[in-house]
């Protein structure tokens, strides 16, 4: 089933449900009024939505409406956790090769993660607001999951079971403040304001045979400024499946029903055309396309995001249609 969450006033939203072909919606109003209630109680709510998401989409719903991306908060407006992996090595060894940097072998077994605001994210088609371009403002086109409760140790097998939603995320960076915030040695945090997630967040069996042993086999779009500069394959690159990333929070901690898990910046390697390095598929964030710039030519020639600079990132599904709707934001400056 596909469920969003409508912007009425209020911090969390009402909870509604949405076609498989996101064109009409239903409030789940009497079933549930908030995702979190679903996912604190996911036994017993989820075979009602489901039912609810039956009748929705054989056109008997007596209370259905058109569904409108823009009245969209993020699917879980607020959540208790915001962790953030890493998972395409090619994307951590594109921007350590433009600083002429090897990769730790650490990296390729245990997965990099930050964690970080989970108190305010952004709706879908919600401005990305910044104070100023100098920070450079960057989009990140990532996956990311919602947990159950998974306890502490879980294996990253067991952890798969944990997987309640999957979602779109644009990540955003400021890449101009996270050089200085790393060489504190304490990791991310003025550089990663909040994020937007997709209009709908969605169930696995949504995702047919594309979903495979914790990876999403599906083209991540990303279209900047009206041009398409990412047709990434999100699922033969990941170096660490959802229910590794999962299984790394849990090493010391339970993870609780509500968390969302991100896949960072999906990436694929380049190839050899003609004797030279070329990225066919184009990037998912503009830092890596700045990296590819560097190697290639020795310094990056793209700029960082401005103001009044869109982007929409997207997933498609192998019939076509918009599995998640799409993020669709614009930049905008901070008015005091």
């Amino acid at each position: 089933m596909k469920l969003a969450t409508y912007k009425d006033g209020s911090r969390d939203g009402q909870l509604v449900v949405v076609s498989r072909d996101l064109t009409s919606a239903h409030y789940a109003t009497g079933i549930a009024n908030k995702m979190q209630q679903v996912l604190d109680d996911w036994g017993f709510i989820a075979p009602q939505l489901q039912d609810l998401y039956e009748t929705l989409n054989n056109g008997k719903a007596r209370h259905a409406f058109a569904f409108d991306p823009v009245q969209c908060m993020a699917p879980l407006p607020r959540a208790y956790q915001w962790a953030d992996g890493s998972a395409y090595i090619n994307h951590v060894e594109l921007v350590r090769a433009s600083r002429s940097s090897e990769v730790p072998a650490s990296f390729y077994v245990d997965p990099l993660m930050y964690q970080g605001g989970s108190d305010d994210f952004l709706g879908p088609t919600d401005d990305v607001i910044c104070p100023t371009e100098d920070y450079g403002i960057d989009f990140e086109a990532e996956l990311a999951v919602v947990t159950a409760d998974v306890p502490m140790q879980t294996t990253p097998e067991e952890a798969l079971q944990g997987i309640r939603l999957v979602m779109l995320a644009n990540d955003v960076s400021l890449r101009n403040l996270i050089p200085n915030e790393l060489t504190k040695g304490f990791g991310f945090f003025q550089g990663k304001p909040a994020t937007a997630f997709s209009p709908v967040a969605v169930t696995l069996d949504e995702l047919g045979d594309a979903w495979d042993n914790g990876r999403v086999h599906l083209t991540m779009q990303s279209t900047w400024n009206g041009r398409k500069v990412g047709m990434c394959e999100a699922g033969p690159e990941m170096t660490f499946h959802f229910g590794q990333l999962i299984a790394h929070i849990c090493k010391t901690r339970n993870v609780r029903a509500g968390s969302i898990v991100g896949s960072g910046t999906v990436s694929n390697q380049g190839v050899e055309l003609d004797g030279k390095k070329d990225w066919p598929k184009g990037y998912s964030c503009i830092a890596e396309k700045r990296a590819i710039e560097t190697i290639l030519d020795g310094k990056p020639s793209t700029e960082f995001m401005k103001f009044g600079d869109t982007i929409r990132i997207e997933m498609k599904g192998k019939d076509g249609q918009s599995v998640f709707g799409a993020i669709d934001q614009k930049i905008a400056p901070l008015h005091m």
